[in-house]
């Protein structure tokens, strides 16, 4: 997996989980939209702790500012 979301992408991506998260456990929503949050904050700090979003592979965006071609060998 190369890293595709950057250092901005991923401390949003971490923030809007943690609330995504929060609002869930101290519920703040509740029913489905609860369980959409829950899924939502999960996949959300997944995707940031690794630095690798898959749709984002799919569509070909890549917001990380390190070029991870090839690598040479000396």
């Amino acid at each position: 997996m190369k890293q595709n979301v950057g250092t901005i992408d991923r401390t949003i991506r971490g923030l809007v989980g943690v609330v995504l998260l929060a609002s869930y456990f101290l519920g703040a929503v509740q029913g489905t939209l609860g369980i959409v949050a829950l899924v939502f904050g999960i996949v959300l700090l997944g995707t940031a702790a690794v630095g690798w979003c898959p749709p984002y592979t799919l569509l070909g965006i890549n917001t990380c500012g390190i070029k991870q071609g090839p690598k040479a060998s000396a």
